[in-house]
């Protein structure tokens, strides 16, 4: 299995930048390329070990896959298993199109009611079955319970080449009002 992390690189001569070494190979970006182009600095960039800290909070995540010649979002349920997230299928639209050569991705957030702060989590990676009779068994405990009934037979994992996070505070609604906000609307609106 590949290893993924994420370290700044101070450089004398310009930005910070992020060397991301996956398998032992060594990608050199931007940081700024890397917040989404935020320069808010309310907006924390989040380390890899806090990325996975924040992700065994949450049960349910959202996978974007590549079905035929569009995108497409699922809500699963999740659970953290050593480096890598695991989810229950049934066959189907989100099985055939998670386990086929397309890199996938996987996005959860959350709410810090304590703090007024929300976070975002994506991991970007490759999906596949879980086959092997040790890893089934291994995998067959894990805190896996979809809200969908109906039989849902085939572990599939992520194992992800890139983990990204951010947190920030979550700003009143109240900023967001305008003068129009309250004026009644014809139903035709």
């Amino acid at each position: 299995m590949k290893t993924v992390a994420i370290v700044p690189i101070r450089d004398a001569t310009g930005p910070t930048r992020t060397d991301r070494r996956i398998g032992g190979q060594t990608n050199t970006h931007d940081r700024k390329a890397q917040t989404m182009g935020s320069d808010d600095p309310s907006v924390k960039e989040l380390a890899v070990n806090e990325c996975w800290a924040l992700l065994r909070t949450g049960e349910v995540g959202r996978l974007a896959v590549w079905v035929d010649d569009h995108p497409d979002i699922f809500p699963l349920n999740y659970a953290v298993d050593h480096g890598t997230i695991v989810f229950r299928s049934a066959r189907g639209t989100k099985m055939s199109a998670a386990l086929s050569d397309a890199p996938v991705a996987l996005e959860v957030d959350g709410y810090i009611s304590e703090s007024h702060e929300a976070w975002s989590v994506v991991l970007k990676g490759r999906a596949e079955g879980i086959r092997e009779i040790g890893d089934l068994m291994d995998t067959v405990d894990l805190p896996l319970y979809p809200w969908q009934a109906g039989a849902k037979n085939f572990f599939i994992r992520l194992i992800p080449t890139m983990v990204t996070g951010r947190r920030f505070p979550v700003v009143d609604p109240a900023a967001w009002q305008t003068p129009f906000s309250n004026v009644r609307r014809s139903p035709s609106e």
